[in-house]
Order: C-alpha cells, then structure tokens, then sequence
C-alpha cells in the first residue's frame, strides 16, 4: 500500500513536490532533534522552521510544477546561497538515516531522481 504525503497546503496528495516537502521536513525533523536537542514531538527549532517554510515557499513556487524534478536534477536553483547550503547540511546528515527511519519516502525519491528535468520554454 502506497503511503500519502501530506501536500503543501496540508492535504493528503500524491502530488510530487508534496513527497519532496513531506522528505525535507522529515529531514529536518530528524536534524534538528539531533543537532539542537529540539523535543521528541517533531516540534522544531526556530532556525529549522524558517528553512522548512523557506523549503515550502520554494516548493510551492516551482516553475515545473507537477513535472518537478528532484532538487539534484533540476536545471533551475531556486534556492539562495546561504539557504541551499544549510539545507545540503540537512541532507548530508540526515539522508544516509533516511532509509531506517522513512524507508517509502526513500524509494520514492531515487524513483524520481531518475526522471529527466523537464525543457524550459525560453519564450516570453
């Protein structure tokens, strides 16, 4: 059975940026209650709040929309500098962790990592 991933707006989706946000913000659930010894209910820190709806915006703005690749294979970096490298952090740590902890969220994301980014329609 297919697990849901709770959308952007908080709706239960199969929609692909609300697997990639349900993946980001159990990264950081994981992150920050390991790194800022945040409590155990998934409350985060205010730190990983603002990157999970920074995360979000982002998310919710995406120019590809339903054909959003991953971040990884994406010919657009939305993300500022100082923002992307906080979130690479997040993943460096908590990715490897994934597979234990979030095994389905796993397997969805290299099953999408494999599909191409789409063309960008330069015409404006």
């Amino acid at each position: 059975m297919m697990k849901l991933a709770k959308g952007i707006d908080g709706r239960v989706s199969f929609d692909r940026r609300a697997r990639e946000f349900e993946t980001i913000a159990a990264m950081l659930r994981m992150y920050c209650r390991v790194h800022h010894q945040h409590s155990m209910d998934g409350a985060l820190c205010p730190a990983c709040v603002e990157l999970r709806d920074y995360a979000q915006r982002r998310l919710r703005g995406c120019r590809f929309g339903e054909a959003k690749p991953t971040c990884g294979n994406c010919t657009v970096h939305c993300y500022k500098a100082n923002m992307r490298e906080r979130v690479r952090e997040v993943m460096r740590w908590a990715g490897p962790r994934m597979l234990w902890r979030h095994p389905v969220l796993v397997i969805r994301h290299l099953i999408d990592s494999h599909r191409p980014a789409p063309a960008i329609n330069q015409s404006r």
